[in-house]
């Protein structure tokens, strides 16, 4: 099985006027995630026991072994940015009337969510992600995980958005600013109906 690079679901230039320029995404998509791609398939290719498994399968199929560090990095990587893409919007920031009761019913309020996560993306030193996902009680959750780790393969639940971490997220638009890329993901960004529509499928 071969991977490819999923389209944006969104222009390049459509996040521009919220916060994240045409040039980041053109070096985030178009390079980065592009090359998480191409080195997955290339790994595949001399894998037999990976020819045929779905990218969720190899990201849980390598997960914590050693021999397949390599296949693990860059499925997990393809993977969560695939997630990534879907949770940010040219119409972000707005929280549907479900999602809102849930995240009150289980935070406290919509800021103590808000909060939380913004705590999880600063306190992931160095690369990664922050995640919320809805946990196996029922209750959402924020968790956060280094590199090319992720909820699919720890099974900390089921991920409803996530938020990347790494600096060629946002370095073109904030240079080393994470906290303000943070609050500008929450405010401009954050894609709360994709969010709505996992919750709502799980």
């Amino acid at each position: 099985m071969s991977f490819a690079l999923p389209s944006l679901p969104f222009a390049a230039n459509a996040l521009a006027a919220r916060g994240m320029c045409q040039e980041t995404l053109e070096l985030h998509h178009g390079k980065h995630h592009q090359a998480y791609v191409t080195a997955l398939n290339a790994l595949v290719e001399k894998n037999d026991a990976l020819k045929n498994k779905s990218l969720e399968e190899i990201v849980k199929y390598s997960y914590g072994k050693e021999e397949l560090t390599p296949v693990f990095n860059n499925a997990g990587q393809h993977w969560n940015h695939s997630v990534f893409w879907n949770s940010v919007s040219p119409t972000g920031g707005g929280i549907p009337g479900e999602l809102e009761k849930k995240l009150v019913s289980d935070f406290g309020s919509v800021d103590k969510f808000k909060e939380q996560f913004k705590a999880a993306a600063l306190g992931q030193f160095g690369s990664g992600w922050a995640w919320l996902v809805l946990a196996s009680d029922g209750k959402l959750k924020i968790t956060k995980t280094p590199n090319a780790a992720t909820p699919l393969a720890t099974g900390e639940g089921k991920v409803l958005l996530v938020l990347d971490v790494w600096e060629h997220a946002y370095y073109v638009d904030f240079r080393n600013r994470r906290p303000d890329f943070t609050d500008n993901f929450l405010a401009k960004l954050a894609n709360f109906e994709y969010a709505a529509q996992q919750l709502k499928a799980a």
